[in-house]
């Protein structure tokens, strides 16, 4: 079994970047402009910032499961970028060179499967995952800050 992994779509944050700075922050959203190399991870297009990117930082409610598990967190989101493709099987150099927080959820939104993995080895935590019959789906967070990184979907084998 292979896996894909699922950006954010850009879709939902163009109308906010349009948004003048004091509307943002009505709504708990920030402009900014990025100031350094590998700070800034966009959960759209799954790459840090270059230096002078506008980015949004926002509370996104990532896990939108009626469980106890509901959870939302902050996220940054290159302005005018395209989401990620990654191919099947295939793990964005922004994973693989950080610490992750694994975490498998069910068809109801409960945590069946956690761990933390180097990105260098998240093919091996993300197929002990999926050996779960009970895990439908798993998100991948940054493990110091906890923040939401992306979606992890089953590809079935062919």
């Amino acid at each position: 079994m292979s896996f894909q992994i699922v950006p954010l779509a850009p879709e939902p944050f163009v109308a906010l970047s349009r948004l003048a700075d004091a509307e943002l922050a009505r709504r708990h959203a920030h402009r900014m402009i990025a100031d350094a190399t590998d700070s800034y991870p966009c959960r759209v297009s799954l790459r840090y910032a270059d230096p002078g990117d506008e980015l949004l930082l926002l509370n996104f409610e990532h896990q939108g499961a009626d469980s106890p598990y509901r959870a939302r967190g902050p996220i940054f989101v290159r302005v005018g970028q395209p989401s990620a493709r990654p191919a099947p099987g295939e793990v964005p150099p922004l994973a693989r060179r950080a610490l992750l927080s694994v975490r498998g959820y069910g068809p109801a939104g409960w945590i069946e499967f956690a761990e933390v993995a180097e990105g260098r080895d998240l093919e091996a935590t993300i197929a002990r995952a999926f050996k779960s019959p009970g895990v439908a789906y798993l998100h991948l967070h940054f493990a110091r800050p906890g923040c939401y990184l992306c979606r992890v979907d089953r590809v079935p084998s062919q």
